[in-house]
């Protein structure tokens, strides 16, 4: 029996990255990308590696062209984390698990290292599959803590809740991760929100700008701690933001969205480096009369549009900087 699971990209929509500094996010499943994870019973357990996890080149300019385009890592060391965690957790819990093995086979058409949450989609479905095969039952509430835990015990990474909810529970979520909120539950609060509520959306990519999220927040990680104030501050004005636009959206107010995705962008300014190629991306899709902001780290951009003409304009002008755009499926 083979025990197929999938999770999807996601892109930040407002609040981003608060949502790893107690604040409040709202996220969409971007379905245009997913990870898919087939497992099966094996002799032994085994972790099928794909292209980006083998160390062949045909010569030198290959391997360097396949570090440019994929970085130094590819999807097996997730897995390989995804399945010690899940075993330390069934442990914790006192869940025997039975003792057959198991092949584990990924893909993904995630683009890498811009913004979409490859990664935590990749550890979600390899989650998924085990406790499939497993029969074991993970709380919906605490299965992004799970595939958190992948990330920042076993790999290092730094990161935050907002990739794991909304890839655990899809469409489009409103999130609040107050710090007592956390410490009374263990989890956020978190809101389904109606996509069919949301104004025209794009998303907007070009890999060569993946940045690898934790290096890239890592700064202003060590600066929230020291309660340096621009950073605490900004945060906490980047986390009420999401809260605005949650508002806007039940309230059918689109032009008070747009204006809201644009002002985290300008807020996350403040207190992060941007690269002239990110910058670019903005300020193009900002002419063509759209608003603008990361889905995540960088590489990649959301934000509302009012027409097909402001679209055609998106992607003629994206096309210039080698930048594909869509139109995410959410639903």
């Amino acid at each position: 029996m083979i025990f197929e699971s999938r999770a999807y990209a996601r892109a930040g929509l407002l609040g981003n990255p608060s949502d790893g500094y107690f604040g409040k996010t709202i996220s969409i499943v971007v379905r245009n990308f997913g990870a898919h994870i087939s497992l099966y019973e094996s002799p032994e357990l085994q972790i099928e590696q794909q292209d980006v996890d083998r160390n062949i080149f045909r010569n030198i300019y290959k391997l360097v062209e396949s570090v440019d385009l994929t970085g130094y890592y590819g999807g097996d060391r997730l897995i390989k984390a995804a399945i010690k965690k899940f075993c330390e957790y069934c442990d914790k819990k006192s869940i025997r698990l039975h003792g057959k093995n198991f092949t584990v086979r990924y893909r993904s058409s995630i683009p890498r290292q811009v913004g979409l949450a490859g990664s935590s989609a990749i550890i979600t479905a390899t989650i998924r599959a085990l406790m499939a095969f497993y029969g074991v039952k993970v709380r919906k509430e605490e299965l992004p803590n799970l595939v958190l835990s992948v990330e920042t015990e076993e790999l290092g990474i730094n990161a935050g809740l907002q990739d794991r909810v909304i890839q655990t529970y899809e469409g489009c979520v409103y999130m609040d991760f107050d710090k007592s909120i956390l410490e009374s539950q263990g989890y956020g609060h978190y809101e389904s929100i109606d996509p069919g509520l949301l104004p025209n959306l794009y998303i907007a990519y070009k890999t060569d700008l993946g940045k690898v999220s934790g290096a890239v927040f890592n700064d202003v990680k060590v600066r929230f701690l020291e309660g340096d104030p621009q950073v605490v501050d900004t945060l906490a004005e980047i986390g009420e933001n999401a809260a605005e636009g949650k508002k806007a959206i039940l309230e059918g107010d689109s032009k008070r969205l747009a204006d809201l995705v644009n002002k985290n962008f300008d807020l996350r300014s403040r207190i992060f480096a941007i690269s002239d190629s990110n910058m670019e991306l903005v300020e193009t899709a900002r002419k063509c009369g759209a608003s603008a902001k990361f889905t995540g780290s960088g590489g990649s951009i959301i934000g509302t549009y009012e027409n097909d003409e402001t679209l055609r304009c998106l992607i003629i002008n994206m096309k210039k900087l080698n930048a594909r755009v869509i139109k995410p499926f959410i639903n």
